[in-house]
């Protein structure tokens, strides 16, 4: 059920739909002033899907979510510039703008979201529904993975993404403190998606950065194993000197070039087939 929608004013003209009752402004901007773009999230009270459709669509649909650590959400560079990006290759984005797990909404929030998020877009004219996530964004597109029901995607893109190094009892840092707020934690030691995966996933693009200072890229290894365990064949780059939260902007490393191999593979699992 969704309700009133209040965007704050540099997304107006935007094509939106609230997932819950509504009310209040959806969503505040860490910068009001900074165009969509760049736009990123201080906090989320209501989780709104914005929606991007291609010129000429082919028949496929990806929901797109951006990182930011469950504290903030890159709604702009992770997010709508991704949409873009996808629209060009005739597929309908729609950024998933969801809550955080803190003590209002508890640690489920962010899942209830991306659940309701692909129950609507499977509702929708598009026969494909993939996921793309960046950073904490792949992290919550992982968890659809364990799905089995139509909230499953067709294809996942995974950038950068901390599927289980935040988990208790599984990180890579020695002595790693509790993450704050202690509802994050909570979500990250309940949901690991490379543990949870259902049988046979969808076809899988896995893109890490092997010195991310950020997010150890053992969980590209540990996310393409669980894969290749469990049935199917991801698609694993993982390039040896690039940042963390590389995105589609990163010039003058070979990181670069990623999005070309992302389309070429986009291409050869057909989704690019127009239906």
């Amino acid at each position: 059920m969704t309700g009133p929608l209040l965007l704050p004013p540099s997304f107006a003209g935007i094509d939106a739909t609230v997932l819950d009752d509504g009310g209040a402004v959806a969503f505040t901007l860490s910068n009001p002033l900074a165009g969509i773009a760049q736009a990123v999230a201080a906090a989320v009270a209501h989780p709104v899907l914005l929606h991007f459709r291609a010129a000429r669509p082919i028949g496929t649909a990806a929901l797109v979510i951006g990182g930011g650590g469950y504290t903030q959400l890159m709604i702009g560079r992770e997010g709508i510039v991704v949409a873009r990006w996808l629209n060009a290759l005739g597929i309908d984005a729609h950024v998933l703008v969801h809550r955080f797990p803190d003590a209002r909404t508890g640690p489920m929030a962010a899942l209830q979201d991306v659940r309701r998020a692909m129950e609507m877009l499977r509702a929708g004219e598009c026969p494909r529904v993939g996921v793309v996530g960046l950073s904490s964004g792949g992290h919550l597109g992982a968890c659809l993975l364990a799905e089995t029901g139509p909230r499953r995607p067709d294809f996942a893109v995974v950038g950068y993404a901390p599927i289980s190094t935040n988990a208790a009892g599984f990180t890579v840092v020695p002595d790693k403190p509790p993450l704050e707020p202690p509802e994050k934690q909570a979500f990250y030691d309940a949901m690991r998606p490379d543990a949870q995966l259902a049988h046979a996933p969808p076809p899988a693009f896995i893109v890490y950065s092997a010195n991310d200072p950020v997010v150890p890229v053992a969980n590209a290894w540990r996310l393409a194993a669980a894969i290749a365990d469990k049935g199917g064949h991801p698609e694993m780059h993982v390039f040896a000197d690039a940042p963390h939260g590389f995105a589609l902007d990163t010039e003058g490393l070979p990181v670069e070039r990623w999005p070309d191999l992302c389309v070429a593979w986009l291409r050869q699992i057909g989704a690019l087939d127009r239906v």
